[in-house]
């Protein structure tokens, strides 16, 4: 700590008006501290302190007289020395630890400490509400009353505010957006409580196991899996739920999928990743739908080289229906590969 913070002594003030150092409180030290520091164009996170303290500090600051610079530099070189003793310091509070373990520590373990502490809060809840996502804020509009709600709208940023908006039922939008007028009485309290509480909301929504949907886990199960089963499976599902049969059939990616999923521009992207030998070993073998996709590829590429597949795939004779199958799947999966990396988008299945 540089030794040269120095206070200006207005005039007209003696050496009688100073305080002695040694009769100092803790809280007058941290005034000095604050006053030396601010008084230097230092930006201090006081937020961060209890509201109490803060009152206190504020308090202390208001009750000060002017003290002398050897006395700020005794100040300044105790908490100078309290802080290079210090060889570790760890986070204040539990949110502050999870947020220092960041991913360290798995979902299930966080909320299983946030449950233990019963939800503690820690930091600016609307900035923990301006970042949740909307569809989340969503059902806290519709659970919330509407003079809650139009609190919370008050607080958004102007985009994130017309996004629920867009979002809500249209009368409970329209109730809403009237409330915010009367929201100019409301305390800076309430207005802090009612942010705790959405925010606590927020962090205490349930761990879910699973990341991807039950649609999107049966579709990726089942596009993996022998079409023979994949038939028999979907015709169980749709005995038991048409609904979701219907939504998994959509969530299915084939080799039979392919003219209807795939812009016929990303077909080069699919011939460069897929292996030539698969290429074969799937026309060779194409049969019903499957036989379409192959067409559509050969028809997508130039023509020196669908001639030169549809030769060799003729040379390859005729392929068992397990081999074709695996060489199709292969190429199913580095068509899943490309739309995970974002260098191609499968064409919604609306049917």
């Amino acid at each position: 700590m540089p030794n040269d913070l120095t206070l200006p002594t207005p005039p007209g003030i003696g050496a009688a008006d100073f305080p002695a150092a040694p009769a100092l409180t803790r809280r007058q030290k941290a005034a000095i501290l604050v006053q030396a520091l601010v008084s230097h164009g230092m930006r201090l996170p006081l937020n961060r302190l209890p509201d109490t303290l803060q009152t206190d500090l504020a308090e202390e600051l208001v009750r000060m007289r002017p003290v002398d610079q050897a006395t700020v530099h005794a100040v300044l070189e105790e908490f100078a020395d309290q802080i290079s003793s210090i060889g570790l310091s760890f986070p204040n509070g539990l949110e502050a630890a999870l947020e220092t373990l960041n991913s360290q520590i798995s979902d299930t373990a966080a909320e299983k400490l946030r449950r233990r502490a019963g939800v503690q809060f820690h930091g600016d809840p609307w900035e923990v509400i301006g970042g949740a996502d909307s569809e989340r804020l969503v059902q806290i509009f519709e659970a919330e009353s509407i003079e809650i709600c139009a609190v919370i709208l008050s607080k958004l940023k102007v985009s994130k505010a017309a996004e629920i908006l867009s979002l809500l039922p249209g009368e409970r939008a329209r109730r809403t957006t009237y409330a915010v007028s009367r929201t100019g009485g409301v305390s800076p309290a309430t207005v802090q409580r009612i942010g705790v509480s959405v925010a606590r909301q927020l962090q205490a929504r349930p761990v879910h196991a699973f990341t991807d949907g039950p649609v999107d886990r049966v579709g990726a199960i089942l596009n993996s899996a022998p079409a023979s089963t994949r038939d028999t499976v979907l015709e169980g599902l749709e005995a038991e739920d048409q609904g979701f049969a219907e939504e998994v059939r959509k969530a299915i990616f084939t080799f039979a999928s392919i003219p209807s999923r795939i812009d016929a521009r990303d077909i080069p992207k699919v011939i460069r990743v897929a292996a030539q030998e698969d290429l074969i070993m799937a026309l060779a073998g194409a049969a019903g739908g499957d036989l379409e996709a192959g067409e559509f590829i050969l028809a997508n590429m130039s023509q020196r080289m669908a001639d030169n597949l549809r030769g060799e795939a003729k040379e390859a004779g005729k392929v068992s229906e397990a081999d074709a199958e695996a060489a199709m799947l292969r190429i199913v999966q580095q068509i899943r590969g490309l739309e995970a990396t974002g260098e191609i988008s499968l064409i919604a299945d609306d049917s």
